[in-house]
């Protein structure tokens, strides 16, 4: 099941019988045909354990299960709309950034700075942003939301890449990921997030990075 996008704001989807598609609520803007829309409990093919994982990190995104047969067309908040295609890999995305996804996909929940260790983990706390960031495995396409349009930065071997943790939207790849600062503790006293923090990118993939740094 793919997406088209109809504008920078907006895709249309066509929903087909047998298989089923998720959404945020409140993402539908209009529709044709015989249509179903559930609330889903279970946070997509992650189960329960997934819907826990982003309660804990207060990123529980209510979803809606979409059936039937018809064409939907799904926008939200006005915000820059852009599909990403997955080939069997792995797309790491913030929860809050899905607009929606295919129902082949895989769902779960990861700590995006587990990989920078304890000190990752305290940043992460600090900066209130890249904690717990949802995961889609398989062959599918993803919808996600961003402020100003999204742009593609390949990551590369001799090309590492460092994003603002409140600019990041998603990656995929084999991708080591860690959260630094580049400023020492007491610099960062009575400071926000911005450029004092880096989410650090290395491997090769592609992370995709919003134009503002406005959160959704």
């Amino acid at each position: 099941m793919a997406f088209r996008e109809v504008n920078s704001k907006m895709i249309e989807a066509t929903v087909v019988p047998g298989q089923r598609l998720f959404s945020q609520r409140g993402a539908m803007l209009a529709y044709k045909g015989e249509v179903s829309f559930t609330p889903n409990v279970q946070g997509g093919q992650g189960g329960v354990m997934s819907m826990i994982g982003r309660r804990l990190a207060n990123e529980a995104t209510p979803l809606m299960t979409v059936e039937g047969s018809g064409t939907v067309f799904f926008g939200h908040g006005g915000h820059h709309v852009h599909v990403i295609t997955l080939t069997g890999d792995t797309l790491y995305v913030e929860a809050d950034r899905l607009l929606a996804f295919d129902g082949t996909l895989q769902q779960g929940t990861v700590f995006l700075g587990s990989q920078g260790g304890v000190m990752g983990m305290v940043r992460g706390q600090v900066t209130g942003q890249g904690l717990f960031t949802t995961t889609l495995k398989g062959h599918g396409a993803v919808a996600v939301m961003a402020h100003g349009g999204v742009f593609e930065v390949p990551i590369t071997p001799q090309r590492t890449v460092h994003v603002d943790p409140q600019a990041y939207v998603a990656h995929h790849g084999d991708v080591r990921n860690k959260l630094s600062t580049a400023l020492g503790w007491r610099d960062m006293v009575g400071r926000g997030s911005g450029e004092a923090f880096q989410l650090e990118l290395s491997g090769s993939g592609s992370v995709y990075v919003q134009a503002s740094e406005e959160k959704l």
